[in-house]
């Protein structure tokens, strides 16, 4: 990856939202609620959450509030647009003034796109995250939103963004804007104690997968390198406390904040990791942070003539011995450890789609912060090697 010339460059630089951290933080919705000059929030949120007392408990600290708070709860774990649609008809019936979301990053995602085309009049795919697009919409349209994450994983709380799949094209689509970024996040370790290691686990990963990402993507931003090495530290020191024991605070608070510190960081960009797990994950519904976790090493290894002297950074840093070796050692250990698959064979995914799946993965908007070019062959080959496991 050649050195960047700083004399002549040119670029800008944005950092993001104010957050509500610390154990109990959940009471304080109904005053980010306020702030964001939200009086009738609607609680977007999946139906698995629902089940749950969290989602009433929210809904009280609310209403105890003085806001009169809705509820909308069809959210698929990969959200689709009739996931959108549904939700905006009840925000109209209701006469809600700004959305609460609640939930891992598919409920994050579709809160805030149905925030964002609340007040649209053209449709949500003129909107995906290409050139301009963005400056299609209407600001006055957007309504405000508050963001309490269940899972350390997508960083969905403090994003401009939110993946929506195209049912007619199995395609995962970024929808952006910057008003979407949530006007308050509420990161509150407690309320991701009761979530399974298998969760944990998997939304862990997918933090890492960003940070290490954003890290070694092209481009140039020193403050969100800075963030992504330290969210990346933060990973190595508390997922696996996190697994190992679910009622560990210290060690969820700081995955929320990893988690946190990856969005932050890939505004830098991201790359092949994601645009291989996008495809499998909008035609297979397979889990995106655990998908993002099984080809990282893949990536990596195909990424290494471009990012090596960067790793090595990153491992001193660290404290792993062996340069970019030995970050990759931590790596595979960190997936045996947790109970990751290693092959994309292990996560059912078939070998029959492979072409279909790299052509899509080229063209997927995270490809371009890649280190290394990827071409439609590459793509391909990285399929073959995550399916196979014949890299390692």
């Amino acid at each position: 990856m050649p050195e960047l010339d700083l004399a002549s460059l040119s670029t800008t630089w944005n950092y993001p939202t104010t957050v509500l951290f610390g154990a109990g933080s959940l009471e304080k919705a109904a005053r980010a609620c306020e702030s964001a000059g939200i009086r009738r929030p609607l609680v977007v949120t999946d139906p698995g959450l629902a089940k749950l007392p969290l989602v009433q408990t929210l809904l009280d600290h609310l209403r105890a509030g003085g806001l009169e708070a809705g509820l909308f709860t069809d959210v698929r774990p990969n959200p689709v647009a009739a996931n959108v649609e549904a939700g905006l008809e009840v925000l109209r019936a209701g006469g809600h003034d700004g959305v609460v979301a609640l939930g891992g990053g598919s409920a994050l995602d579709a809160g805030k796109v149905i925030a964002f085309m609340a007040g649209q009049t053209r449709p949500m795919w003129d909107f995906e995250d290409i050139g301009d697009w963005w400056k299609r919409a209407d600001p006055k349209g957007i309504l405000p939103i508050v963001a309490i994450p269940t899972t350390a994983g997508t960083g969905s709380e403090v994003g401009r963004a939110g993946v929506i799949t195209d049912e007619a094209t199995h395609t995962k689509k970024i929808i952006f804007h910057p008003l979407m970024m949530p006007k308050t996040a509420i990161l509150d370790p407690e309320i991701t104690v009761g979530l399974p290691r298998h969760l944990t686990a998997a939304t862990g990963m997918d933090a890492l997968a960003h940070c290490i990402e954003a890290y070694c993507a092209r481009g140039y931003h020193p403050m969100a390198e800075g963030i992504a090495v330290e969210g990346i530290r933060l990973v190595k020191e508390a997922l696996p406390r996190a697994c190992a024991d679910g009622k560990d605070l210290a060690a969820r608070g700081m995955m929320l904040t990893a988690s946190s510190m990856g969005a932050v960081a890939f505004q830098k960009g991201l790359g092949a990791i994601h645009s291989l797990s996008h495809p499998v994950g909008s035609v297979y519904d397979t889990h995106h942070g655990l998908t993002n976790a099984v080809v990282m090493p893949y990536v990596l290894a195909f990424n290494r003539p471009a990012i090596e002297a960067k790793i090595e950074r990153l491992a001193a840093w660290l404290g792993l011995e062996g340069g970019f070796s030995g970050f990759m050692r931590w790596v595979l250990d960190l997936r045996r450890e947790l109970g990751i698959p290693h092959t994309l064979q292990e996560l059912g995914v078939p070998a029959d789609r492979f072409d279909e799946l790299a052509g899509m993965a080229v063209k997927d908007p995270t490809a371009g912060g890649n280190p290394v070019p990827l071409d439609v062959a590459a793509a391909r080959r990285l399929f073959e090697e995550a399916y196979s496991g014949r890299a390692f």
